[in-house]
């Protein structure tokens, strides 16, 4: 059984995480921590565990995380790069869910997360964790770095379009929409119930902290810079990420719909949905799976591409595990053959 940590646990992520590794078949959950709430049983905090987590949250010990195979750091930014070191050297394997090792560029990142990088060294070692491009990299990988919800849905939206040079990728818009769980735990006026509800908003639309990291990767992919402009939105909603992207195309793009299912034939948790689909937020709530629809409106020079996502799931948690399931040999469907909640 692989020994797991998760490094900070009371946040969405971190109950994502454990509600996911309890019933993981490879899995023993081992250290669940969290300074303010040392001692509490997970359970009396999160009952939906009770029965499944009789684990108590505890300080971060090194020498007690250092007994793992596995440590998640479900933390805000800025914790795990301070702390992946000392764990890596003890031979413990590192997911981090958060944004310290996602971006190359450290002068971009210090820019956007508004500190001091403290290991790029790191930085350069960890791999990026999107399975659909790096799956042969994580399995050796013992720095992990996942991605964001946005960047995950987006990426994989785009990801056939770009490899294949048929959009003019200098001119790239994402609209995106996330419920409120994606702000996080915290309490924060602008989430609360009757701020969020029955209303919709856009928000840092002169810049979001994801953009610089769905650029630098669809960079990669296309060999050269694109131009990207990224508008997310909060909607009144609990889970769930939808993003609309659009694209010019560049010449004869040929038959979308079968370059679409051939590129994620493969894939586990990309569905790529029958042509004319809209797919909804709803059909991938809790289950850790990308669907994806291609449409060109009226024949003409523009593409939209639909691509929804669990903010917790496949854009947090279940990416966080599909990772691990990859770097120890597991099936990487292990602990996330969920189907998704309906209604």
């Amino acid at each position: 059984m692989i020994k797991a940590a998760i490094v900070g646990g009371t946040g969405y992520t971190g109950v994502e995480l454990l509600r996911l590794l309890a019933n993981h078949p490879d899995v023993e959950l081992k250290v669940i921590t969290s300074r303010s709430e040392a001692g509490t049983a997970v359970a009396d905090m999160f009952p939906n565990l009770r029965g499944q987590v009789d684990l108590k949250f505890s300080e971060p010990d090194p020498a007690k995380l250092a007994e793992c195979d596995v440590a998640f750091y479900a933390t805000p930014h800025g914790v795990a790069m301070e702390g992946a070191r000392a764990l890596l050297e003890a031979g413990v394997r590192v997911v981090d869910l958060g944004a310290d090792f996602r971006i190359q560029d450290i002068p971009v990142w210090e820019q956007w997360y508004g500190m001091s990088h403290t290991t790029p060294d790191l930085v350069k070692e960890a791999v990026y964790g999107l399975p659909e491009v790096n799956r042969d990299a994580i399995k050796d990988a013992r720095l992990i770095a996942c991605p964001g919800c946005y960047p995950t849905a987006t990426q994989l939206g785009y990801l056939p379009l770009i490899e294949n040079g048929l959009i003019d990728s200098r001119r790239l818009i994402v609209d995106a929409k996330s419920g409120v769980s994606g702000a996080g735990r915290k309490a924060s006026v602008g989430t609360l119930m009757c701020e969020a509800s029955e209303s919709m908003k856009a928000y840092a639309v002169p810049g979001h902290r994801h953009q610089p990291e769905i650029s630098e990767r669809l960079s990669l992919v296309a060999g050269h810079k694109v131009g990207l402009t990224f508008v997310p939105h909060l909607t009144p909603m609990i889970r769930g990420i939808h993003a609309t992207l659009y694209s010019t195309i560049t010449g004869d793009v040929g038959d979308l719909q079968t370059l679409y299912e051939e590129r994620y034939a493969d894939e586990p948790f990309v569905d790529v949905m029958q042509p004319g689909s809209h797919p909804e937020t709803r059909s991938v709530k809790g289950g850790n799976v990308c669907r994806i629809a291609i449409h060109r409106p009226q024949g003409g020079d523009t593409l939209v591409v639909l691509s929804v996502i669990d903010n917790l799931v496949k854009g947090a948690s279940g990416q966080a595990i599909q990772n691990m399931n990859l770097m120890f040999g597991l099936n990487e469907r292990a602990g996330l053959n969920i189907v998704p909640l309906m209604p």
